[in-house]
């Protein structure tokens, strides 16, 4: 057999454009030392990765770097969905940043390189086809966060939630790279699709090193994705975190979280053995994070924890695996990856509603700091409301219901009704919280000072386009879950 190997530049070219704009940034930083033009070239980045992406998959799927039948990167109809959407996400983070940005207290061209950096590792993340590119991946769209968490000049909160981040993620890397390891060490193979067919030989299965091995990978992602017991640092580093930051962490890093452990998981990990862990830990992160945001008075941490249990209900299809066929674990592949990007979609719009409502570099405050804001600020009060009434899945906010809808759905196509149950027991707990925070906004202000602020330009039309964009994908849902199921 041959080991020399073409590239396919054209199934890279979404990673090009994404590295490229990382360079790019850099580049007209170094030279023009203007932060106008320097925010321009990452978005003018990320909207060419986004397009590259949407051209690219459009064309069937594509696959580079192989040896024999195992390849390396895969680049179809899902990758594309997930290169599309952080680089929107990243798009909409630039937009979100612009009062952060022009308050001075954090670096243009620093900020913008690394969102860009970022970017590029969720990119190649989506086409993934072995464990050493997949952690890697990962790592890429991670460690520039350490730093933006951190990047606000003379915030000690800002420090310790870089520093919570930072020893929390190091952790989840090393249990992930000791389960890779192992894995290798058990099957001699590295690639999802191959180690997926050498872990259905039940002789490996009964080995105590192949438990060990799934049972390290799955924990290390599930850190990422902030599922209980692995969500401790959530809540501290949203809150610390800028709050442009705040929204990048709880939607492009968890969507990031979300595909690589779809990937091993549907992959390479046997279902028999993931199913049932991942059940109980879906159940518990719906429940641990609904009942903690009852209780939360700052708005980031209410958010922090309600993406917690959102990660509850994305990893829910995945506790079916063990009970159901070939055909409804596909079902439920496309329904937690649909889940998620329904989610990521009211979320960035949640927080853009809360960056349009503060002034400009300050925290999230309050709830009562929101007290009466959509009467001072009609359609941007509508917009956020929009936002907390979809995520807790009801309508107008088609997307979310949908969303809802879809789990529970694949969870009785695989025969997990207990499962259902829970999710949707969880569903009318979070309405607690959701709907007291948006009624809070039309509430009067009575003796609470209304806070002088005038939401920027941008911010406002990045919370009309996450709005807009969440109110279509609302009425043809199905196309986001055939993206998802290719």
């Amino acid at each position: 057999m041959t080991m020399v190997q073409s590239v396919d530049s054209v199934a890279l070219l979404p990673a090009y454009l994404a590295a490229g704009t990382a360079v790019l940034v850099l580049l007209v930083d170094l030279l023009l030392a203007r932060p106008a033009a320097t925010v321009a070239a990452a978005a003018g980045g990320a909207v060419a990765t986004a397009l590259g992406a949407a051209v690219v998959g459009a064309g069937g799927e594509r696959r580079t770097f192989c040896v024999g039948t195992d390849c390396s990167y895969v680049f179809g109809g899902r990758a594309a969905l997930v290169a599309a959407l952080v680089a929107l996400l990243v798009l909409g983070v630039l937009a979100l940043s612009g009062p952060l940005l022009r308050a001075g207290q954090t670096p243009v061209g620093e900020f913008c390189f690394l969102l860009a950096c970022s970017m590029t590792g969720g990119v190649v993340l989506g086409a993934a086809g072995d464990l050493i590119t997949l952690i890697v991946a990962v790592e890429v769209l991670t460690l520039p966060l350490y730093i933006l968490v951190g990047l606000r000049r003379g915030s000690l909160a800002s420090a310790e939630a870089a520093v919570t981040f930072f020893v929390v993620s190091v952790v989840a890397t090393t249990l992930t790279l000791l389960g890779a390891a192992l894995l290798y060490a058990v099957t001699g193979g590295l690639h999802l699709e191959r180690l997926g067919t050498l872990l259905a030989d039940e002789s490996l299965l009964d080995l105590p090193l192949t438990t060990v091995a799934v049972a390290l990978v799955v924990a290390g992602l599930a850190f990422k994705v902030a599922a209980v017991p692995f969500h401790a640092w959530a809540p501290a580093t949203y809150d610390g975190a800028p709050l442009p930051v705040a929204a990048y962490l709880s939607t492009a890093s968890k969507l990031g979280g979300v595909v690589a452990l779809l990937a091993v998981v549907q992959h390479a990990l046997p279902p028999g053995v993931t199913g049932p862990v991942l059940a109980l830990v879906a159940a518990l992160t719906m429940t641990v994070g609904n009942l903690v945001a009852l209780r939360q008075r700052r708005t980031v941490r209410l958010l922090a924890w309600s993406s917690v249990a959102q990660a509850g209900y994305i990893l829910a299809p995945l506790g079916a695996l063990a009970l159901a066929d070939a055909e409804a674990r596909t079902g439920a592949y496309a329904a937690a990856l649909a889940y998620a990007v329904f989610f990521v979609l009211l979320e960035l719009a949640a927080f853009a509603g809360v960056v349009a409502l503060r002034p400009a570099g300050a925290d999230g405050g309050t709830l009562d700091d929101l007290r009466g804001a959509a009467r001072r600020h009609p359609w941007v009060g509508a917009g956020l409301a929009f936002a907390l009434v979809g995520l807790a899945g009801l309508p107008p906010a088609l997307a979310g219901l949908f969303a809802k809808v879809t789990v529970v759905r694949s969870l009785l196509g695989g025969d997990a009704g207990w499962l259902a149950l829970v999710v949707a027991l969880n569903a009318v707990l979070g309405l607690a919280y959701y709907l007291r925070v948006a009624a809070l906004l039309y509430a009067p202000s009575g003796d609470v000072a209304a806070p002088a602020v005038r939401p920027a330009r941008a911010v406002a039309a990045a919370l009309a386009v996450a709005t807009v964009v969440a109110v279509i994908v609302g009425f043809a849902p199905q196309v986001v879950l055939d993206l998802a199921g290719s």
